[in-house]
């Protein structure tokens, strides 16, 4: 009984308590006021920013809009990189704007002008256009162009673009050097053929095809290119070396068509059995790398060195060859005029010709 009465007291004690408590703070609520508090301004210091950098190439970048039938079917990047008294010119991809009969450029700041696709090159993925503008007018940012060759693996990049429409343009997305000289496969209208790349794990995502991939400088060092789209894969994103794309950018403005050598051939690889079977072409079992020359064009040099339906090139100047692919890059490497050592196997034995290349042959 007396823990009982011992228990009640301590009840109403605490409720007395809070009751007391409650009542206080309504009576002073407004002397609070009164109490001294202590207030610190807080200054965070960004020592990692990337800021000053993308202000270099914010406002040179564009959205790359294509129509077909005045419908807007397709978008990507772009960025503007040499302006005159009339015309901007901007940089893209030649994958955004291929097929298309209407192309339209959108600022960062969301003035829309009609482009002119004035050259573009599949091979190199790459396409320039032009829009007019009276540039004394109204000012527009021109992204600066460094070397890509400098880079180190590791190195911090950045990229600006639009992925997936105008909702989210200027995205801007940071990464580093993850490789250097990478060769991928790309399929074209001609064919497949390897290319040179630059490899990031910076997000590249649907939209930023043709945008600029930038060093920490705020120099474009690359045009971004393509990714995989794997779901085993994340982070590899590629860019075309800006050196490349830049290095034929006087043709493509006067809408010249960046010609290349060749030998003459159509070419096949190992693992085209339907095509090498419908051309009777028969492989020994112990060769597994190499193109196969399916056709020889009369009168090319490729005839005239001695070449045949059926020969495994297998080599090019000392260079074994992966497939059809390859070789195409490797034959891309060298100019019109050049001799170009190519070893082919024939009936199981290798043999080697020097062939000088010629810029005419409509199945290379």
């Amino acid at each position: 009984m007396r823990e009982r009465i011992i228990n009640t007291i301590i009840i109403i004690v605490i409720a007395v308590l809070c009751i007391g408590g409650t009542a206080y703070y309504f009576n002073n609520k407004d002397n609070s006021k009164n109490l001294s508090t202590s207030n610190k301004n807080v200054t965070i210091s960004e020592t990692n920013t990337i800021s000053d950098s993308v202000d270099k190439v914010y406002n040179a970048t564009v959205v790359v809009e294509g129509y077909k039938n005045d419908k807007l079917v397709g978008s990507g990047s772009g960025f503007i990189y040499k302006v005159d008294n009339k015309n901007v010119y901007v940089m893209t991809n030649q994958h955004v704007i291929a097929g298309m009969s209407k192309v339209k450029v959108v600022t960062m700041d969301g003035e829309i002008y009609d482009a002119e696709v004035l050259g573009s090159d599949e091979y190199m993925d790459i396409a320039v256009l032009k829009f007019t503008a009276d540039s004394s007018k109204q000012a527009f940012t021109i992204a600066e162009t460094g070397d890509s060759s400098n880079m180190e693996i590791g190195d911090t990049v950045f990229t600006v673009g639009t992925p997936v429409g105008t909702d989210y343009m200027g995205t801007v997305t940071k990464g580093i050097i993850s490789g250097k000289n990478r060769t991928i496969t790309v399929g074209g209208e001609n064919g497949s053929s390897m290319t040179e790349v630059i490899q990031t794990d910076a997000s590249i995502n649907p939209g930023n095809s043709g945008g600029p991939l930038v060093n920490i400088n705020g120099e474009v060092i690359g045009v971004n290119s393509m990714k995989l789209a794997d779901t085993s894969v994340e982070g590899m994103g590629f860019a075309i070396p800006i050196e490349l794309a830049m290095s034929q950018v006087d043709k493509l403005e006067k809408g010249e068509a960046i010609v290349r050598p060749v030998v003459g051939v159509s070419l096949a690889d190992l693992d085209n059995i339907y095509l090498l079977y419908r051309n009777g072409i028969n492989i020994p079992e112990d060769i597994d790398k190499g193109s196969v020359i399916a056709d020889v064009e009369e009168g090319s040099v490729a005839d005239k060195s001695g070449l045949e339906k059926g020969d495994v090139i297998v080599e090019v100047d000392g260079t074994e060859i992966k497939n059809t692919a390859h070789f195409r890059h490797l034959l891309y490497k060298h100019d019109i005029g050049d001799t170009m050592k190519i070893t082919y196997n024939r009936g199981g034995k290798d043999k080697t010709v020097t062939v000088k290349l010629t810029e005419k042959a409509e199945n290379e």
